[in-house]
Order: structure tokens, then sequence, then C-alpha cells
């Protein structure tokens, strides 16, 4: 099977401007195709993965990726799929995010000369002067087509501001630098990226003429993708400062039962036939599949040492055993709990929930359990005589698990 039917068997191709212009280029590998990282954040989380894992496949095939950080997007934010306008960032803290990315990336894809290339739309995007970019770009766009756009008409009632109405026209005039000056000829994005991506071919066509050779595709279910970098706690981070390899592992390893085959059809590098077999599988059996899936990833990402280790102590932990050296864990002073340290503070501390209000959900549900204890009393307060010895195991939930160590 060839990369591009491979592609839409494993569920990746949504919509394609032109099929089979773009199968052949692409089975051939001779595509230079670009996919965007908005620079939000330190790390990259799971929502990115789709991207991460399509680029890598392509590369493989012979196809060579640009990755484009938005460090001059980013000055800007894309209204899609967002309620309200980001927040700016300096342009330290852009490129700051932007040297972080690669470093990420390079765990995926390989760059180098005659591989892949990243590049920074700061280096045009900002040295455009604004009347010639209205000449040369914004005549080509219609302003009736743009509020068409799914992007803007999500924001259009909540307030859509004028910086933001310019995404469109900065994220297509990347594609026109990108053909021109990377010969790149083809771009993926998610779903929600539609409407900005064919701005970008009609600007190519409208400025270089109707045989220009520019194309886009998506990719199914990008939005849900970056929906999967959310949890209840915050986000699911590549770095592992952030999140750490054992809870990457279980975040996977807790993929709903109607989830984990199509995780592992789009997300993994098995083999189809593996995969199709696994299609039968159901009752315990997908259990094993959450497994595979989240060895599989915490592979990819963290390497195989840590995978390895994070699969160990998650059996032992739901085995009973005593191996725990890859939980998590958070190291605090005797002191601490002098005066006693009320449950709720305890789980924003460790970062098991992201503030009070879900804190104190969490016990009212009865979910938080102390060293096997369970807690319903909000008002709780732990001491040291919680602790067996020096440590100290919350459960939050079923399977999310976190040590204290007293030091």
């Amino acid at each position: 099977m060839q990369i591009y039917e491979e592609l839409v068997e494993r569920g990746l191709i949504a919509q394609v401007t032109d099929e089979k212009e773009i199968r052949e280029l692409v089975n051939a590998g001779k595509a230079t195709f670009y996919i965007g990282f908005d620079p939000t954040a330190d790390s990259l989380h799971v929502g990115h993965f789709m991207a991460l894992c399509l680029m890598k496949r392509l590369q493989m095939a012979g196809n060579k990726p640009v990755v484009l950080i938005g460090g001059g997007t980013g000055h800007i934010g894309d209204p899609s799929g967002r309620t309200d306008m980001r927040s700016m960032m300096t342009a330290e803290t852009i490129q700051h995010n932007c040297d972080c990315f690669k470093k990420q990336m390079e765990r995926f894809i390989e760059f180098g000369e005659d591989k892949a290339i990243m590049v920074n739309n700061a280096d045009w995007l900002l040295k455009l002067n604004y009347i010639d970019m209205l000449r040369e770009v914004g005549a080509h766009f219609s302003v009736n087509n743009m509020l068409r756009a799914e992007c803007y008409k999500q924001r259009m009632e909540k307030g859509l501001s004028f910086l933001e109405f310019n995404y469109m026209i900065m994220q297509s005039y990347d594609f026109y630098y990108l053909f021109q000056k990377y010969g790149c000829n083809m771009q993926f994005g998610g779903d929600d990226q539609w409407s900005n991506m064919l701005g970008g071919t009609e600007l190519i066509r409208r400025k270089l003429g109707k045989d220009a050779y520019a194309m886009t595709i998506t990719l199914l279910l990008n939005s849900e993708g970056k929906k999967m970098g959310k949890t209840a706690s915050g986000a699911v981070w590549l770095d592992p400062e952030k999140t750490s390899p054992y809870e990457f592992y279980q975040y996977w390893r807790n993929v709903g039962d109607n989830d984990v085959l199509k995780c592992i059809r789009m997300l993994t590098f098995l083999p189809l036939e593996q995969i199709n077999e696994m299609d039968k599988w159901e009752g315990a059996e997908l259990n094993k599949a959450k497994e595979i899936l989240a060895f599989e990833l915490t592979q990819l990402v963290h390497g195989t040492e840590e995978a390895e280790k994070a699969q160990a102590a998650a059996k032992a932990l739901f085995g009973g055993g005593a191996q725990m050296g890859s939980i998590p864990t958070t190291e605090l002073g005797t002191d601490y709990f002098a005066q006693g340290k009320d449950a709720i503070s305890l789980l924003v501390d460790t970062k098991l929930v992201p503030s009070r209000g879900e804190g104190r959900r969490l016990i009212q549900q009865g979910g938080l359990k102390l060293n096997g204890n369970k807690i319903d009393d909000v008002a709780y307060s732990v001491t040291t005589a919680d602790f067996d010895g020096d440590e100290l195991m919350i459960q939050k939930g079923k399977k999310t698990f976190h040590k204290v160590k007293l030091v």
C-alpha cells in the first residue's frame, strides 16, 4: 500500500483540493509540504500529535516537511475555535517557545540538508510594509468571502478584532512565500483551518497564474486532536517536566473504549494488518489495546526506556505491587504539614487539579483516597500521621496516582 492510500485508510485525510495530483505527488515522494504551529506555549501537547505523526509518515515516504513556526502570526493569534482573543506574547517569549518546539520535534522528524527544515514566519511577516501588504495581498481577498469562513463566523457574535481578522491573510501569505522560496507545493492543516488554507492556494493562483502548483489537504479530527491535549487537570504536554512519562502513559491508557482503536490507527506506526485484527477485539481485550497504544506513543515521545518504566509502574500499581519508581512524585518538607494542610490545597499544590473548585468537587464526588483511605470531607486536614513512613500515595479517581515524599 502506498503512503496516500495508507493515510486514507488510517482516517487521516478529510478534504483535498486536487486528489489525483496530490496522490501522485505524495506517493512519488515529491511533495514539499508544510504544517504550521503557533508558539503559544513552551511545549507541544498531545493535540499536536496527529500533525507530528503525519510529518513523520510522509518523510519516511520520501517527502520533505517544512515546519512552519508561527513566530509572526503568534503576534496576532488564530481566532479558529476560540471564544475570545488570545493574550499577546513578547517577541522573547515567542522565540523561546519556538526553540522548545524544535527540540521536541526532532524526536519525530529528521532535520538537515535535503531533509526537514524549520522556518519562522516572523522572518518575513515582521518585515512587511503595511501599505504594500494591502496592495499586493489584501487586494486578492473578498471581505464577503472571509466573513463566510467558519473560523470567523463563530466569533462574530462574541466580537472579532481587526487584528484577528488579518490572520487568514497572514496564513495565506505564508503559503505564497513558502511556495516561492522553498518550492513548497502542499499544505496540511486541521479541519478548522480549511478556509485559511484555501486562501493560500487561491493567493498563489491569483498572483502567479492558474498553472501554479499548490494544493491543500486537511486532517480529519485534527480539531478533535486539539481536544486530546486537554484533561481535567490541564494540558497533556510532550515536555517530561510538564507531564511525566508515567502521566503521559496513563493518559493514553485511560482513553475510552470507543476511541482506543481509532487512536491506534491514526497515531501509531503499527502495521495496518495488525490493527485490522484488533478491530475484532472487545471486552477485556480492549484493555490490552489501551496498553499497546500507551506504550507505542510513550516510546515515540520519551523513548523505549521511559515507556518500559511507565508500563512496569502502571502494572505494578494496579496489580498491587511495590514498584513505584515512575509514579509522579512531589517532595515536601515536614513543615508543610506542621499545622495540617487541607486536602484541597494538597491537590492543587501537587497539580492533580487546576483549581480549588475542582478539588472540592473531586472530594465531594468520592474521588480522593490517601494511602487507600477514602476522603469525603472537603475540610480534611492532612498531617504526617496520614503517611506510611515518609510516603503518601494520593489516588485521584480510579487510575491517577501521585506520590508525596517527605524530605
